[in-house]
C-alpha cells in the first residue's frame, strides 16, 4: 500500500508541475502578460526553493505539523489563482507563496520514500512522476480550448496530490521524532553543493532554449516534441532498472552522470541539425537527470542527519538557484555557442566532485 500511495503522490506532483511549466506561461501569454511579465512570475518559484530551507536552518523545523499546513496551502493558493490570475502583482504573490509550499513537500516525501523503499524500490516508485509529466502533456495538450482549463487541471491534480500525501503521512510516526542531530553544514561538504548548483545551471540552455534551438536548425516542431517524450521515456527506463547501480558508489556514480552530460551538451553543440545525435543525445537524459538524481538524493541521505533539511537545501541549491541562474545565462548566451557554455557548466561540476 506504500508503495501505490507514494508512485500516486509522485504521479499527481509530477503531473501538477507539468501544468504549471509546459502550460501555465502559454494562458498567461493568451490573457494579456507579456514575455517581461511572465518571466517574472517563473522566476518566483525557483527563488522561493532556494530561500525557503534557510528559514529551516535554526528557526523551524520540517515536521508533520508544518507539512501539512503546506499541502492545505498549497491547495488555497491554487484555489486562488482563479481570482489572482487577471492581477500581475497579485498573482506574483500567489505563485511566490505557492513556491514555499513547493518547497516543502516534495522534500519530506523524498526521506520517506527512501527510509521505507531503499535505493531498489524508490526509482520503480519515483518513475510515476515521470509518467505523470508525460500524460499530462498529451492530454491538455488536446483539451486547452480556453486559457482557464488548465487552472481546473492544476488544482485537480494538486488535490489528488494532497490526499495521497495525507494518505503516506497518517499513519507515519517516524516524522514525529525530532532529528538525531539538527545541526547543518554546507561547509563541510562544499564541492558537492557546488557540483549540484553548476549541474544544474548546466541544464538552462536545454529547459529553456531546446525547442528553439532545435527548431531554427531545421528540426519540425513535432520532430522536437517526439524528442522530448523520448527523454522521458528513457528516464522511465533508468527509474524502473537503476536498483543494483544505486547499491555501487554513489559518488562515482554521480561523476560518470555528470561526465555523460558534458558529452550531451557537446553532442548538441557539434551536430543540432542531426536527427539521429539528437535522439543519441536526448537518451542520456537517463544518465544525466535520470540516474543522477536519485544517486545524489541517495547520496545526501548518506550525508547528513537532518535528512529533510538536506533534501530541501538540495532542490533549493540545485533547481532552486542552479536553475535560476541557468535560465539568465542562458538567456545572455544564446546562439550557436549556448551548448558550449552548458558544457563547461556541467564539466566544473565534475572537477569540484573531485574534491569531495
Amino acid at each position: 500500500m506504500l508503495f501505490f500511495n507514494l508512485s500516486a503522490f509522485y504521479f499527481f506532483y509530477f503531473a501538477a508541475v507539468g501544468v504549471y511549466v509546459i502550460f501555465m506561461p502559454k494562458v498567461l501569454h493568451d490573457i494579456g502578460y507579456n514575455a517581461f511579465d511572465i518571466g517574472i512570475i517563473f522566476a518566483l518559484a525557483p527563488l522561493m526553493r532556494f530561500a525557503t530551507p534557510f528559514l529551516f536552518l535554526k528557526h523551524v523545523e520540517l515536521n508533520l505539523t508544518v507539512f501539512k499546513s503546506a499541502l492545505f496551502l498549497s491547495i488555497l493558493t491554487s484555489s486562488l489563482f482563479y481570482f489572482t490570475i487577471d492581477n500581475f502583482y497579485a498573482f506574483m504573490i500567489n505563485n511566490a507563496i505557492l513556491g514555499v509550499c513547493l518547497s516543502l513537500i516534495l522534500p519530506y516525501l523524498e526521506v520517506t520514500a527512501i527510509k521505507n523503499l531503499g535505493s531498489s524500490k524508490y526509482g520503480k516508485s519515483r518513475l510515476f512522476g515521470s509518467i505523470g509529466f508525460m500524460l499530462i502533456s498529451l492530454v491538455l495538450a488536446k483539451f486547452l480550448s480556453e486559457p482557464k482549463i488548465a487552472l481546473d487541471y492544476y488544482l485537480a491534480m494538486n488535490i489528488l496530490t494532497v490526499i495521497f500525501a495525507l494518505l503516506l503521512v497518517k499513519n507515519d510516526v517516524a516524522h514525529v521524532k525530532k532529528e538525531e542531530d539538527e545541526s547543518f553544514s554546507f561547509l563541510k561538504y562544499w564541492p558537492f553543493w557546488l557540483s549540484l548548483f553548476f549541474m544544474q545551471m548546466s541544464f538552462g540552455g536545454f529547459y529553456n532554449f531546446f525547442t528553439i534551438y532545435e527548431t531554427e536548425h531545421g528540426i519540425s516542431l513535432e520532430m522536437t516534441s517526439y524528442l522530448w517524450s523520448f527523454g522521458v521515456i528513457c528516464e522511465i527506463l533508468i527509474l524502473y532498472f537503476q536498483g543494483p547501480l544505486l547499491k555501487k558508489n554513489l559518488l562515482t556514480i554521480i561523476k560518470i552522470c555528470v561526465g555523460i552530460t558534458v558529452f550531451r551538451w557537446l553532442l548538441l553543440y557539434a551536430y543540432p541539425d542531426s536527427l539521429t545525435i539528437t535522439f543519441l543525445s536526448q537518451s542520456l537524459h537517463a544518465f544525466s537527470f535520470g540516474l543522477y538524481h536519485s544517486t545524489v538524493i541517495m547520496f545526501l541521505y548518506t550525508l547528513y542527519d537532518n535528512k529533510k533539511l538536506a533534501q530541501q537545501f538540495m532542490y533549493g541549491v540545485a533547481y532552486g538557484l542552479g536553475g535560476f541562474v541557468g535560465a539568465f545565462a542562458a538567456g545572455w548566451s544564446y546562439g550557436e555557442y549556448l551548448f558550449v557554455y552548458s558544457a563547461i557548466f556541467a564539466l566544473v561540476s565534475l572537477i569540484t566532485l573531485f574534491f569531495i
